[in-house]
């Protein structure tokens, strides 16, 4: 059974391959030891700590297939972004140049660097490795995040954002970064993406350009992938809009791949999740629909999916068998939240 959990110190060395098989852009997990044991820590510190209002907690999990111990994913939440470092966007807008005299009325899309995001938090870091991509498990890994969200509301703002990967090529350069590279950086785009990985923003506000950019003085491949999203990322893209995710015309200053938001009780998931009192049962009926489950708790966070659960609403009930209930780690009466997948 595969059950969604926070991480643990124990946990390195699978982090570290999923950090490696990530590839170029997927910057919240650089290859960097000193930089994951961090990451590690500092969830472990978050999940323990005593919160009331979200400001800079991070809340790393991994998926785990019980039955031989193997991680096969991963995926994390910031509770309050930008709040320590600062956190940059393009927003892509409009000006008017006008001529009453001339007859002349032009429409020009502009980028302006901005923080305007300081403060939401965000969901990130989802990988699957290769091999356990079909069926469920990228749905359930996505849609897990909100469980908790919802469960623990006061740790997190109530704007969730999505920071997409951007378009860029198997050698991880993007035609967007090209551009600015070419006028404003002498660096390439991996590099640049590593050390925004590694929390090194500094180069930002000392070379990005302080002005608004005219969108149409960019090359035709930077404009190209203005807010379009890397080919492996489609998945992920079309999984936050059907929660209600939505793209505002913020973008990435590197590689101007879309930033999506919605309102934390807005978002499918919360709206559509149903708590009910866990009922241990010998068997269920074959057949039935998918359903994802949390225990509810926080350091001792659970999550799985399973046809082996039915949902009682009229009396507020989960029906488990004893297998999802062990791996849940919950027993009769307790309360739990679900919803179908």
């Amino acid at each position: 059974m595969l059950v969604l959990r926070p991480i643990q110190k124990t946990d390195f060395d699978a982090l570290k391959t999923i950090a490696v098989e990530s590839g170029h852009g997927f910057t919240s997990l650089p290859v960097d030891d000193e930089l994951l044991s961090n990451k590690i820590n500092r969830s472990v510190e978050s999940f323990a700590k005593s919160v009331s209002k979200p400001y800079d907690e991070g809340y790393l999990f991994v998926l785990e297939d019980t039955q031989t111990g193997e991680i096969i994913g991963t995926t994390a939440i910031e509770a309050a972004v930008g709040m320590s470092v600062p956190l940059y966007h393009y927003h892509l807008g409009k000006t008017v140049h006008h001529s009453r005299t001339l007859g002349v009325y032009n429409t020009v899309d502009i980028l302006s660097m901005c923080n305007d995001y300081t403060g939401s938090s965000e969901i990130c870091t989802l990988f699957l490795r290769e091999g356990h991509r079909q069926g469920l498990a990228g749905r359930f890994l996505s849609r897990s995040r909100f469980l908790f969200m919802a469960e623990h509301a006061e740790r997190f703002s109530d704007t969730v954002i999505a920071e997409m990967r951007g378009v860029s090529d198997e050698h991880g350069h993007s035609p967007f970064w090209q551009w600015l590279q070419e006028h404003f950086f002498s660096i390439e785009f991996p590099q640049a993406d590593h050390l925004v990985g590694l929390g090194d923003k500094v180069f930002i506000c000392e070379l990005m350009p302080k002005y608004p950019i005219y969108a149409n003085l960019l090359s035709p491949e930077a404009q190209a992938v203005i807010g379009k999203v890397h080919e492996k990322t489609k998945p992920a893209l079309r999984l936050l809009q059907k929660e209600g995710f939505e793209h505002r015309g913020y973008v990435d200053l590197f590689d101007a791949g879309p930033t999506v938001e919605a309102k934390l009780d807005n978002i499918r998931t919360v709206r559509e999740s149903f708590k009910g009192e866990v009922e241990i049962v010998a068997s269920l009926p074959d057949k039935l629909p998918s359903l994802a489950i949390s225990n509810g708790r926080l350091d001792a966070f659970k999550a799985t999916f399973t046809d082996q659960a039915y949902l009682c609403e009229a009396e507020e009930k989960i029906q488990l068998t004893a297998e999802v209930a062990n791996a849940l780690d919950v027993t009769q009466g307790e309360l739990i939240n679900a919803f179908k997948l």
